[in-house]
This record gives structure tokens, sequence and C-alpha cells, in this order.
């Protein structure tokens, strides 16, 4: 069962069990954020995208104060894959389950875009029907979504192969002008040391069916989807 959670201001949750449900075929359930203890038959979690707690302070802050946020941390700790997906993502990395931070797009707007995306890294249980430098093609819309890692952090993530996708041209060169929202070398999405947490500001549930959106998608959900039925284990 995959667990998709729900926190107050939540706009993508209903959209992410569809996806996995409707569309994939799997065994979905909303999940409140004042639960104390995620279902005992939880073997995947996401966080989904929209503005948890109105992004006061920052996005993702206060989300991380969620009592459902122990049972996460507590899941991925055990090896518990874990998807944080735009506010997801931010929240992930107000957790510390994964490193860097989200901050305001270069240039201060909203972005609502439908940019490229290049595989970087092709492994369960995220991005195994992918290939090394395939090009997907996902939806943005976010205000707080460039990627920041000083340095320092950013070397050891390009080196430990913890960067899995980064905005690119539609032939998957990587540039200035395919970059949506300033984040530091075009990350899109990262993954931890352990590789069982990853996140990403696109929005792959948005992009599941050939008749809205294309079915990329489908590439990132459904390999979480097979390292569950496969009982993948971190």
């Amino acid at each position: 069962m995959l667990a998709v959670v729900q926190f107050p201001g939540s706009n993508d949750d209903r959209d992410m069990r569809f996806a996995f449900k409707a569309v994939l075929g799997a065994d979905s359930r909303l999940v409140w954020h004042k639960d104390a203890e995620l279902p005992a038959d939880t073997r995947a979690v996401v966080c989904p995208g929209g503005f948890s707690y109105g992004d006061y302070l920052r996005a993702g802050a206060m989300a991380n104060h969620s009592p459902i946020m122990a049972a996460v941390k507590r899941f991925a700790d055990a090896g518990g894959p874990v998807l944080g997906v735009c506010n997801g993502f931010q929240v992930l990395c107000e957790s510390g389950l994964l490193p860097g931070a989200l901050m305001r797009n270069h240039g201060l707007h909203f972005v609502c875009d439908f940019p490229h995306l290049r595989v970087e890294q092709a492994a369960a249980p995220f991005t195994s029907r992918a290939r090394v430098g395939q090009v997907l093609r996902l939806p943005i819309k976010h205000g707080e979504g460039a990627y920041v890692a000083d340095p320092a952090l950013l070397a050891a993530l390009e080196s430990d192969g913890r960067v899995v996708l980064r905005y690119c041209e539609a032939g998957g060169a990587v540039s200035d002008t395919a970059n949506p929202n300033g984040s530091v070398a075009n990350v899109a999405g990262v993954r931890n040391a352990r590789g069982n947490v990853m996140g990403l500001m696109p929005h792959p549930e948005h992009a599941v069916e050939a008749g809205i959106g294309g079915t990329d998608g489908a590439v990132v959900l459904g390999s979480l989807l097979d390292a569950v039925r496969e009982g993948w284990s971190g």
C-alpha cells in the first residue's frame, strides 16, 4: 500500500492518489497529517505538492512538525521508499531526509511550465523504468523551486550520483535557458545517500495519461510501484 500524506494546504494529494490507483492500479490511501503512525501495511510514502500550512515561515517548514512526519522519518530510516513532489520535496529537505534547500525562483515569479528533464540515474526505487540520458517532460508549478546547495554539498551529490533529474533542452543538453527556476546545476531531483528517499519539483502525477500531459510521469511513479511490488528494500 502506498500512503499519500495530506497536509493542510496540500492540493495534489488526490491527484497523486488517482495516478497510482486509477491509472497504475496500485492500492493508495490518503493519510492525514495528524496521524501519529502510518498504516501498518504501508510499503511506500509520498509527500505531495501544494502549499502545506500556507507556506508560512517558508515552504515545508511547518509541515515538518506534523505528527505524521515522525512516522515518515522512522519509515525512511528503516529503508522504506519515500517520494516528495514539489511541496513534498520542500518538506523532505526541511525534515533533513534530503540535503539542500528550495528557495524562491530566480526573478521571484511563480513558474508554471512544462520543462524537459534528463535522467541522470536509472535505478530502483524511483527511476528503474528509465535509462540514463533519457529525456522526460513533466509539468512544474511553484514559486520556491530553486534548489540550492553549497559547492561542497553539490560536489558530493554529483560524485555520489545523487542528482537524479536535471532540467535540460528537448535534446538533452543542459543550459541556463533550460533552467526554469535558477536551481544550481539545473538540479530538478535528488536522492539521499541510501537511495530510498527522493525529491523532485516537477509533477509526475500530472503526466500519466496520454490525453492530459503525456505519460512520462509513469516512469517515476511506475518505478516506485515496481519496487513496492518486487519487495524492494533499502
